[in-house]
Protein backbone atom coordinates (compact mmCIF):
# COMPACT_ATOMS: atom_id res chain seq x y z
CA UNK A 1 0.00 0.00 0.00
CA UNK A 2 1.36 3.32 -0.83
CA UNK A 3 1.41 5.88 1.58
CA UNK A 4 0.67 9.26 0.68
CA UNK A 5 0.31 12.00 3.78
CA UNK A 6 0.02 15.31 3.55
CA UNK A 7 0.74 15.61 7.67
CA UNK A 8 2.48 12.20 8.69
CA UNK A 9 1.65 11.58 12.48
CA UNK A 10 -1.40 13.52 12.60
CA UNK A 11 -5.19 12.26 12.64
CA UNK A 12 -6.78 13.62 9.59
CA UNK A 13 -10.52 13.39 9.69
CA UNK A 14 -10.97 13.25 6.24
CA UNK A 15 -8.99 10.48 5.64
CA UNK A 16 -10.31 9.06 8.29
CA UNK A 17 -13.85 9.01 7.57
CA UNK A 18 -12.62 7.97 4.11
CA UNK A 19 -11.11 4.64 5.33
CA UNK A 20 -14.16 4.07 7.91
CA UNK A 21 -16.33 4.28 5.08
CA UNK A 22 -14.38 2.34 2.54
CA UNK A 23 -13.96 0.02 5.34
CA UNK A 24 -17.73 -0.35 5.30
CA UNK A 25 -17.35 -0.82 1.39
CA UNK A 26 -15.50 -3.71 1.56
CA UNK A 27 -17.39 -5.79 4.49
CA UNK A 28 -20.01 -5.07 1.62
CA UNK A 29 -17.97 -7.21 -0.47
CA UNK A 30 -18.30 -10.55 1.19
CA UNK A 31 -21.94 -10.99 1.15
CA UNK A 32 -21.98 -9.50 -2.57
CA UNK A 33 -19.73 -12.71 -3.05
CA UNK A 34 -22.25 -14.88 -1.59
CA UNK A 35 -25.21 -13.50 -3.74
CA UNK A 36 -22.69 -13.73 -6.79
CA UNK A 37 -21.60 -17.41 -5.89
CA UNK A 38 -25.06 -18.22 -4.22
CA UNK A 39 -26.91 -17.74 -7.83
CA UNK A 40 -24.36 -19.37 -9.94
CA UNK A 41 -25.07 -22.78 -8.47
CA UNK A 42 -27.62 -25.43 -8.23
CA UNK A 43 -31.03 -24.41 -6.15
CA UNK A 44 -30.23 -26.97 -3.79
CA UNK A 45 -27.20 -25.87 -2.80
CA UNK A 46 -27.76 -22.15 -2.25
CA UNK A 47 -27.94 -21.60 1.21
CA UNK A 48 -24.55 -23.36 1.73
CA UNK A 49 -22.95 -21.84 -0.91
CA UNK A 50 -23.57 -18.17 0.62
CA UNK A 51 -23.04 -19.87 4.21
CA UNK A 52 -19.33 -20.58 2.69
CA UNK A 53 -18.53 -16.98 2.74
CA UNK A 54 -20.59 -15.49 5.36
CA UNK A 55 -18.39 -17.33 7.86
CA UNK A 56 -16.01 -16.41 6.81
CA UNK A 57 -17.15 -12.64 8.13
CA UNK A 58 -17.07 -14.92 11.71
CA UNK A 59 -14.02 -16.67 12.08
CA UNK A 60 -11.71 -14.57 10.27
CA UNK A 61 -12.89 -11.65 12.16
CA UNK A 62 -12.16 -13.47 15.70
CA UNK A 63 -8.95 -14.69 14.48
CA UNK A 64 -7.81 -11.00 12.97
CA UNK A 65 -8.23 -9.65 16.25
CA UNK A 66 -6.58 -12.62 18.19
CA UNK A 67 -3.59 -12.61 16.14
CA UNK A 68 -3.87 -12.23 12.37
CA UNK A 69 -3.62 -8.65 12.32
CA UNK A 70 -0.29 -8.52 14.26
CA UNK A 71 1.11 -11.52 12.18
CA UNK A 72 0.59 -9.05 9.30
CA UNK A 73 1.59 -6.01 10.03
CA UNK A 74 3.95 -5.80 13.23
CA UNK A 75 7.55 -5.41 12.50
CA UNK A 76 8.64 -8.99 13.39
CA UNK A 77 11.72 -9.94 15.37
CA UNK A 78 15.51 -9.27 14.03
CA UNK A 79 15.70 -11.69 10.90
CA UNK A 80 11.86 -12.40 10.65
CA UNK A 81 10.62 -9.35 9.77
CA UNK A 82 11.70 -9.85 5.74
CA UNK A 83 8.86 -12.59 6.44
CA UNK A 84 6.32 -12.31 9.23
CA UNK A 85 4.94 -10.00 11.46
CA UNK A 86 5.43 -10.42 15.87
CA UNK A 87 2.89 -11.19 18.24
CA UNK A 88 3.46 -7.37 19.63
CA UNK A 89 -0.44 -6.46 19.21
CA UNK A 90 -1.91 -9.66 20.08
CA UNK A 91 -5.39 -8.68 20.66
CA UNK A 92 -5.15 -5.87 19.47
CA UNK A 93 -2.75 -4.30 22.36
CA UNK A 94 -1.73 -1.02 21.31
CA UNK A 95 -3.59 -0.67 18.78
CA UNK A 96 -5.88 2.20 19.23
CA UNK A 97 -6.30 6.17 18.40
CA UNK A 98 -2.83 7.29 17.38
CA UNK A 99 -1.49 6.82 14.31
CA UNK A 100 1.18 4.37 13.42
CA UNK A 101 3.20 6.16 11.63
CA UNK A 102 4.75 3.39 9.17
CA UNK A 103 1.69 2.09 7.65
CA UNK A 104 -0.87 4.97 8.10
CA UNK A 105 0.10 8.27 9.22
CA UNK A 106 -3.12 10.13 8.60
CA UNK A 107 -5.49 7.25 10.72
CA UNK A 108 -5.96 5.74 13.94
CA UNK A 109 -3.77 2.68 13.71
CA UNK A 110 -7.53 1.09 14.56
CA UNK A 111 -9.13 2.26 11.14
CA UNK A 112 -6.04 1.06 9.58
CA UNK A 113 -6.58 -2.19 11.24
CA UNK A 114 -10.23 -2.55 10.44
CA UNK A 115 -9.76 -1.46 6.70
CA UNK A 116 -7.82 -4.58 6.41
CA UNK A 117 -9.57 -7.01 8.26
CA UNK A 118 -12.01 -6.28 5.18
CA UNK A 119 -9.66 -8.13 3.25
CA UNK A 120 -8.24 -10.91 5.51
CA UNK A 121 -12.14 -11.61 5.52
CA UNK A 122 -13.20 -11.82 1.84
CA UNK A 123 -9.89 -13.60 0.36
CA UNK A 124 -10.56 -17.02 1.77
CA UNK A 125 -14.42 -16.45 1.22
CA UNK A 126 -12.81 -16.44 -2.84
CA UNK A 127 -11.59 -19.98 -2.32
CA UNK A 128 -14.38 -21.29 -1.71
CA UNK A 129 -16.28 -20.78 -5.38
CA UNK A 130 -13.95 -23.43 -6.72
CA UNK A 131 -15.45 -26.20 -4.12
CA UNK A 132 -18.82 -25.54 -3.58
CA UNK A 133 -21.71 -28.11 -4.06
CA UNK A 134 -19.44 -30.78 -2.70
CA UNK A 135 -17.35 -29.56 0.74
CA UNK A 136 -17.95 -30.24 3.99
CA UNK A 137 -18.48 -27.14 6.20
CA UNK A 138 -16.23 -28.77 9.09
CA UNK A 139 -13.63 -29.06 7.00
CA UNK A 140 -13.73 -25.89 5.33
CA UNK A 141 -14.12 -24.02 8.93
CA UNK A 142 -10.74 -25.36 9.06
CA UNK A 143 -9.17 -24.88 6.53
CA UNK A 144 -10.33 -21.40 6.42
CA UNK A 145 -8.90 -20.51 9.84
CA UNK A 146 -5.67 -22.14 9.60
CA UNK A 147 -4.97 -20.82 6.09
CA UNK A 148 -5.65 -17.31 7.18
CA UNK A 149 -3.26 -17.41 9.54
CA UNK A 150 -0.22 -19.62 7.90
CA UNK A 151 -1.18 -17.88 4.28
CA UNK A 152 -2.84 -15.16 4.18
CA UNK A 153 -0.50 -13.06 6.70
CA UNK A 154 2.88 -14.05 5.91
CA UNK A 155 1.90 -13.49 2.17
CA UNK A 156 0.28 -9.78 3.61
CA UNK A 157 3.07 -8.75 5.14
CA UNK A 158 5.79 -9.89 2.21
CA UNK A 159 3.64 -7.59 0.46
CA UNK A 160 2.27 -4.44 2.39
CA UNK A 161 4.46 -4.25 5.56
CA UNK A 162 7.21 -1.58 5.66
CA UNK A 163 9.81 -4.25 6.23
CA UNK A 164 8.28 -7.35 3.82
CA UNK A 165 10.39 -8.75 1.18
CA UNK A 166 8.32 -8.26 -1.95
CA UNK A 167 7.59 -4.64 -0.61
CA UNK A 168 11.27 -4.02 -0.38
CA UNK A 169 12.00 -5.73 -3.28
CA UNK A 170 9.96 -2.58 -4.77
CA UNK A 171 6.73 -5.29 -6.22
CA UNK A 172 3.48 -3.01 -6.42
CA UNK A 173 0.58 -4.51 -5.35
CA UNK A 174 -1.75 -1.16 -4.56
CA UNK A 175 -4.74 -3.26 -3.24
CA UNK A 176 -4.46 -7.28 -3.23
CA UNK A 177 -3.84 -8.59 -6.95
CA UNK A 178 -1.15 -11.03 -5.01
CA UNK A 179 -1.93 -10.94 -1.58
CA UNK A 180 -6.18 -11.16 -2.18
CA UNK A 181 -6.72 -12.50 -5.48
CA UNK A 182 -3.53 -14.50 -6.52
CA UNK A 183 -3.11 -16.10 -2.76
CA UNK A 184 -6.82 -17.14 -3.38
CA UNK A 185 -6.53 -18.90 -6.48
CA UNK A 186 -3.90 -20.50 -5.83
CA UNK A 187 -5.79 -22.45 -2.84
CA UNK A 188 -8.90 -22.50 -5.17
CA UNK A 189 -7.05 -24.87 -7.52
CA UNK A 190 -5.55 -26.92 -5.53
CA UNK A 191 -8.55 -27.71 -2.70
CA UNK A 192 -10.56 -28.21 -6.34
CA UNK A 193 -8.19 -31.13 -7.44
CA UNK A 194 -8.00 -32.60 -4.12
CA UNK A 195 -11.68 -32.50 -4.15
CA UNK A 196 -12.51 -34.32 -7.37
CA UNK A 197 -15.67 -33.60 -9.69
CA UNK A 198 -19.14 -32.72 -8.24
CA UNK A 199 -21.14 -35.99 -8.79
CA UNK A 200 -24.03 -36.26 -11.11
CA UNK A 201 -22.93 -33.31 -13.73
CA UNK A 202 -24.52 -33.90 -17.15
CA UNK A 203 -21.71 -31.04 -18.24
CA UNK A 204 -18.95 -29.57 -16.86
CA UNK A 205 -20.34 -26.55 -15.66
CA UNK A 206 -23.93 -26.17 -14.52
CA UNK A 207 -26.79 -23.42 -15.21
CA UNK A 208 -26.86 -20.68 -12.76
CA UNK A 209 -30.04 -21.43 -10.87
CA UNK A 210 -30.37 -17.57 -10.19
CA UNK A 211 -29.07 -14.95 -12.42
CA UNK A 212 -30.75 -12.36 -11.18
CA UNK A 213 -28.70 -13.56 -7.63
CA UNK A 214 -25.77 -13.35 -9.75
CA UNK A 215 -26.10 -10.03 -11.16
CA UNK A 216 -27.50 -8.68 -7.74
CA UNK A 217 -24.18 -10.18 -6.01
CA UNK A 218 -21.44 -8.47 -8.92
CA UNK A 219 -23.21 -4.93 -8.29
CA UNK A 220 -22.40 -5.05 -4.60
CA UNK A 221 -19.10 -6.44 -5.30
CA UNK A 222 -18.19 -3.81 -7.56
CA UNK A 223 -19.81 -1.25 -5.75
CA UNK A 224 -17.61 -2.19 -2.56
CA UNK A 225 -14.52 -2.59 -4.54
CA UNK A 226 -14.46 1.09 -4.86
CA UNK A 227 -13.50 1.04 -1.75
CA UNK A 228 -11.24 -2.02 -1.82
CA UNK A 229 -9.37 -0.09 -4.19
CA UNK A 230 -9.81 3.35 -3.36
CA UNK A 231 -9.04 3.00 0.25
CA UNK A 232 -6.15 1.95 -0.63
CA UNK A 233 -4.59 5.25 -0.56
CA UNK A 234 -5.26 5.45 3.26
CA UNK A 235 -6.34 9.64 2.51
CA UNK A 236 -8.60 11.36 0.74
CA UNK A 237 -6.60 12.82 -2.14
CA UNK A 238 -5.59 12.92 -5.70
CA UNK A 239 -4.61 9.48 -5.58
CA UNK A 240 -7.36 8.25 -3.85
CA UNK A 241 -9.50 9.66 -6.87
CA UNK A 242 -6.97 7.77 -9.57
CA UNK A 243 -7.95 4.70 -7.93
CA UNK A 244 -11.97 5.53 -7.75
CA UNK A 245 -11.82 6.03 -11.21
CA UNK A 246 -9.89 2.87 -12.26
CA UNK A 247 -12.16 0.94 -10.09
CA UNK A 248 -14.65 2.11 -12.26
CA UNK A 249 -12.87 1.86 -15.57
CA UNK A 250 -11.58 -1.19 -16.17
CA UNK A 251 -14.48 -3.21 -14.91
CA UNK A 252 -16.65 -1.21 -17.59
CA UNK A 253 -14.45 -1.96 -19.91
CA UNK A 254 -13.56 -6.13 -19.20
CA UNK A 255 -17.81 -6.23 -19.23
CA UNK A 256 -18.40 -4.71 -22.33
CA UNK A 257 -15.46 -7.03 -24.03
CA UNK A 258 -16.67 -10.19 -22.39
CA UNK A 259 -20.50 -8.99 -23.84
CA UNK A 260 -19.40 -8.14 -26.74
CA UNK A 261 -17.28 -11.54 -27.63
CA UNK A 262 -20.21 -13.33 -26.24
CA UNK A 263 -22.77 -11.36 -28.87
CA UNK A 264 -19.93 -11.50 -31.94
CA UNK A 265 -17.92 -14.79 -31.68
CA UNK A 266 -19.10 -17.34 -29.65
CA UNK A 267 -23.34 -17.20 -28.83
CA UNK A 268 -24.75 -14.82 -30.45
CA UNK A 269 -26.00 -13.63 -27.58
CA UNK A 270 -24.99 -11.11 -24.47
CA UNK A 271 -25.65 -13.04 -21.05
CA UNK A 272 -26.65 -11.35 -18.08
CA UNK A 273 -23.78 -14.18 -16.26
CA UNK A 274 -21.06 -13.11 -18.59
CA UNK A 275 -21.53 -8.85 -18.45
CA UNK A 276 -21.32 -9.94 -14.44
CA UNK A 277 -18.31 -12.02 -14.71
CA UNK A 278 -16.46 -9.93 -17.16
CA UNK A 279 -17.08 -6.60 -14.19
CA UNK A 280 -15.57 -9.17 -11.76
CA UNK A 281 -12.60 -10.09 -13.87
CA UNK A 282 -12.41 -6.30 -14.67
CA UNK A 283 -11.92 -5.64 -10.63
CA UNK A 284 -9.68 -8.30 -10.04
CA UNK A 285 -7.31 -7.31 -12.80
CA UNK A 286 -6.87 -3.63 -11.67
CA UNK A 287 -6.81 -4.08 -8.22
CA UNK A 288 -3.35 -4.28 -7.84
CA UNK A 289 -2.96 -1.23 -10.50
CA UNK A 290 -5.26 1.06 -9.40
CA UNK A 291 -3.08 3.67 -7.42
CA UNK A 292 -0.72 3.12 -10.22
CA UNK A 293 -1.79 3.77 -13.64
CA UNK A 294 -3.34 6.29 -15.73
CA UNK A 295 -7.99 5.73 -16.33
CA UNK A 296 -6.94 5.34 -19.95
CA UNK A 297 -4.18 2.36 -19.17
CA UNK A 298 -7.39 1.30 -16.54
CA UNK A 299 -9.54 1.08 -19.97
CA UNK A 300 -6.87 -0.96 -21.50
CA UNK A 301 -6.03 -3.77 -18.22
CA UNK A 302 -9.89 -3.76 -17.99
CA UNK A 303 -9.85 -4.90 -21.95
CA UNK A 304 -7.43 -7.40 -21.68
CA UNK A 305 -8.56 -9.00 -18.79
CA UNK A 306 -12.31 -9.65 -20.02
CA UNK A 307 -10.81 -11.61 -22.65
CA UNK A 308 -8.37 -13.06 -20.76
CA UNK A 309 -11.01 -14.57 -18.12
CA UNK A 310 -13.45 -15.75 -20.85
CA UNK A 311 -10.82 -17.40 -22.67
CA UNK A 312 -9.53 -19.30 -19.24
CA UNK A 313 -13.62 -19.65 -18.75
CA UNK A 314 -14.36 -21.44 -22.17
CA UNK A 315 -10.80 -23.41 -22.10
CA UNK A 316 -11.00 -24.88 -18.58
CA UNK A 317 -13.33 -28.05 -19.02
CA UNK A 318 -10.61 -29.57 -21.66
CA UNK A 319 -8.37 -29.65 -18.30
CA UNK A 320 -10.61 -31.96 -16.65
CA UNK A 321 -10.54 -29.32 -13.53
CA UNK A 322 -14.07 -28.93 -11.34
CA UNK A 323 -13.02 -25.48 -10.36
CA UNK A 324 -17.08 -25.27 -9.68
CA UNK A 325 -17.13 -21.09 -10.24
CA UNK A 326 -14.07 -20.81 -12.21
CA UNK A 327 -12.34 -18.87 -9.35
CA UNK A 328 -8.93 -19.58 -11.26
CA UNK A 329 -10.10 -18.20 -14.37
CA UNK A 330 -11.46 -15.12 -12.96
CA UNK A 331 -9.04 -14.52 -9.99
CA UNK A 332 -5.87 -16.63 -11.17
CA UNK A 333 -5.85 -15.45 -14.37
CA UNK A 334 -7.00 -11.74 -14.00
CA UNK A 335 -4.62 -11.15 -11.08
CA UNK A 336 -1.50 -12.26 -12.87
CA UNK A 337 -2.87 -10.09 -15.90
CA UNK A 338 -3.21 -7.43 -13.82
CA UNK A 339 -0.17 -7.59 -11.94
CA UNK A 340 2.14 -7.55 -14.66
CA UNK A 341 0.83 -5.02 -16.32
CA UNK A 342 1.30 -3.24 -13.43
CA UNK A 343 4.68 -3.15 -14.54
CA UNK A 344 4.05 -2.08 -17.85
CA UNK A 345 1.60 1.23 -17.15
CA UNK A 346 2.65 2.24 -13.62
CA UNK A 347 3.51 6.20 -13.42
CA UNK A 348 4.80 8.13 -11.29
CA UNK A 349 2.97 11.17 -12.32
CA UNK A 350 -0.40 8.94 -10.84
CA UNK A 351 1.91 8.01 -7.40
CA UNK A 352 5.11 9.22 -6.98
CA UNK A 353 5.40 6.69 -4.46
CA UNK A 354 4.88 4.18 -7.45
CA UNK A 355 7.48 3.47 -10.34
CA UNK A 356 7.53 4.11 -13.82
CA UNK A 357 6.71 0.82 -15.97
CA UNK A 358 9.99 -0.87 -17.20
CA UNK A 359 10.85 -4.05 -18.09
CA UNK A 360 12.40 -4.64 -15.02
CA UNK A 361 9.34 -3.46 -12.88
CA UNK A 362 7.42 -6.76 -15.09
CA UNK A 363 10.27 -8.63 -14.07
CA UNK A 364 9.85 -7.56 -9.83
CA UNK A 365 5.80 -7.98 -10.70
CA UNK A 366 6.62 -11.83 -11.80
CA UNK A 367 8.46 -12.14 -8.69
CA UNK A 368 5.62 -11.69 -6.61
CA UNK A 369 3.16 -13.22 -8.53
CA UNK A 370 5.45 -16.65 -8.74
CA UNK A 371 6.13 -16.46 -4.67
CA UNK A 372 2.52 -15.73 -4.09
CA UNK A 373 1.51 -19.27 -6.40
CA UNK A 374 4.50 -20.92 -4.74
CA UNK A 375 3.20 -20.44 -1.10
CA UNK A 376 0.02 -20.77 -1.54
CA UNK A 377 -0.22 -23.79 -3.37
CA UNK A 378 2.09 -25.42 -1.45
CA UNK A 379 0.57 -24.46 1.93
CA UNK A 380 -2.69 -25.19 1.10
CA UNK A 381 -1.96 -28.58 -0.46
CA UNK A 382 -0.55 -29.49 3.34
CA UNK A 383 -3.51 -28.27 5.16
CA UNK A 384 -5.61 -30.45 2.32
CA UNK A 385 -3.62 -33.64 3.53
CA UNK A 386 -3.80 -33.05 6.86
CA UNK A 387 -7.35 -31.89 7.71
CA UNK A 388 -8.46 -35.40 6.30
CA UNK A 389 -7.28 -36.90 9.27
CA UNK A 390 -9.57 -34.52 11.63
CA UNK A 391 -12.46 -34.76 9.77
CA UNK A 392 -13.59 -35.87 6.12
CA UNK A 393 -13.43 -33.20 3.20
CA UNK A 394 -16.30 -34.09 1.11
CA UNK A 395 -19.43 -34.61 1.71
CA UNK A 396 -20.89 -38.57 0.98
CA UNK A 397 -22.56 -39.12 -2.36
CA UNK A 398 -26.61 -39.65 -0.59
CA UNK A 399 -25.90 -35.92 0.61
CA UNK A 400 -24.23 -34.29 -2.89
CA UNK A 401 -26.87 -35.87 -4.44
CA UNK A 402 -29.63 -34.14 -2.07
CA UNK A 403 -28.42 -31.09 -1.99
CA UNK A 404 -25.61 -29.35 0.87
CA UNK A 405 -27.98 -27.10 2.03
CA UNK A 406 -30.61 -29.99 3.98
CA UNK A 407 -27.14 -32.09 4.36
CA UNK A 408 -25.19 -29.29 6.29
CA UNK A 409 -26.97 -26.42 6.77
CA UNK A 410 -30.83 -28.22 7.79
CA UNK A 411 -32.47 -24.97 5.63
CA UNK A 412 -33.58 -24.65 1.93
CA UNK A 413 -33.56 -21.01 0.33
CA UNK A 414 -36.65 -22.47 -1.89
CA UNK A 415 -39.35 -24.41 -0.02
CA UNK A 416 -40.43 -25.66 -3.47
CA UNK A 417 -37.43 -25.75 -5.02
CA UNK A 418 -36.49 -28.98 -7.00
CA UNK A 419 -34.04 -31.50 -5.04
CA UNK A 420 -33.34 -32.21 -8.48
CA UNK A 421 -31.90 -29.33 -9.57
Amino acid sequence: MQLLATVPGQVDSGDTALLLVCAGLVLLMTPGLAFFYGGLVRAKNVVHTMILSLVCMALVGVLWALFSYSLAFSPGSAGLDRYIGSLAWIGLRGVGADVYKDLAPTVPHAAFMLYQGMFAVITPALISGAIVERVRIKAYLLFVGLWSIVVYTPVAHWVWAPGGWLHQLGCLDFAGGTVVHINAAAAAVVFAVALGKRRGLRAPSTLPHNVPFAILGAGLLWFGWLGFNGGSALAANGLAAYAFSNTFFAPAAAALAWGLAELFFFHGKMSGVGLASGAVAGLVAITPAAGFVTPLSALVIGAAAGLASLTAVRYRPRLGLDDSLDVFAVHGVGATLGALLTGVFASKVVNPDGADGSLKLVGIQAVGILATFAWSGLLSFVLIKVIPLVTPLRADEENEHSGMDMAEAGERAYINADEGM
